[in-house]
């Protein structure tokens, strides 16, 4: 029996549901998932494998116009999605008409790897403006297979499965078959805590956090973590804290039971807040965080 494997890139404008749809593919939650954009900041590999394949799902952040150094990181993650893909998935919603950089965008119509072009939140849309979407695409992206699709209702997911499989190239496994990504827990705890920041918090405050998980001791029946929550300014570090520590406390109430889930252990969090200033903008820092080599 023949093996085949490869990365499966994942790419797109923020918000069409990249994260969703790797889940559903891995079938675990290994990307966090909110209404906002920038949510993905890192490119995530969710690992599938059968008898005879393993393939790499790699999640990338949403395609923006960078505005500051930690977003030019974040681009980085996506042109280095082009250049290890044996497959590409460009995910697009309904009311898309283009990539927000047209430079991205080339790269998906003259590449020589194949293109599956996936209309994402149908359910959300007429079957008019479904197949209207479908023609357009299938003349603006010749080289791309076009199918419609829901992340979220798990629509037409098995069909995009079963195609990415038929179109693997042959090769080894990458990964030992019981792995299911290249990531280490640590991640998944900042990750887990990010994405409550996100959702609880407002305007800028959410891109200005970064997550340090600076202790991980597992046991048996519990694992001890100790993760500091980074902020660029002071004003920042009171609203990220809250009235008598209520709004810190949230996130971690929430957070450590998602981490229950996700580890299925018992889980003691301890979360502390720091000014590291104008981290964003700091290479060394991003080094730190994992943004940059």
């Amino acid at each position: 029996m023949k093996h085949k494997a490869g990365y499966v890139n994942i790419i797109g404008n923020p918000n069409v549901g990249k994260s969703t749809l790797m889940n559903a593919f891995v079938g675990e939650r290994l990307s966090i998932i909110t209404s906002k954009a920038q949510t993905t900041r890192h490119r995530i590999l969710g690992i599938v494998n059968g008898d005879d394949f393993q393939i790499l799902f790699s999640d990338t952040p949403g395609i923006i116009k960078p505005a500051y150094e930690l977003q030019e990181s974040m681009m980085d993650f996506v042109k280095s999605a082009f250049e290890d893909a044996d497959i590409l998935i460009y995910m697009v919603e309904p009311g898309e008409t283009d990539l927000k950089d047209e430079a991205f965008f080339n790269k998906i119509t003259h590449t020589k790897v194949p293109v599956l072009l996936l209309i994402n939140k149908i359910d959300k849309s007429s079957q008019e403006i479904v197949d209207d979407k479908m023609s357009y695409w299938q003349e603006k992206v010749p080289n791309a297979l076009v199918y419609p699709i829901s992340a979220l209702e798990n629509f037409n997911i098995q069909t995009i499965f079963d195609k990415i499989v038929e179109l693997l190239p042959e090769s080894p496994a990458f990964y030992p078959k019981d792995q299911l990504t290249d990531k280490p827990e640590r991640f998944f705890v900042n990750e887990a805590i990010r994405e409550k920041i996100l959702m609880h918090y407002k305007k800028e405050i959410p891109y200005s956090v970064e997550i340090d998980t600076e202790e991980f001791f597992e046991e048996t029946k519990i694992i001890k973590i100790r993760s500091v929550i980074m902020v660029e300014r002071d004003s920042q570090k009171g609203i990220i804290i809250g009235h008598k520590g209520s709004a810190l406390k949230r996130v971690g109430t929430e957070a450590r039971k998602d981490l229950e889930k996700f580890f299925q252990k018992k889980i003691h969090l301890e979360l502390y807040v720091k000014v590291n200033k104008d981290w964003r903008n700091n290479k060394n820092q991003l080094r730190r965080f994992g943004y940059q080599e």
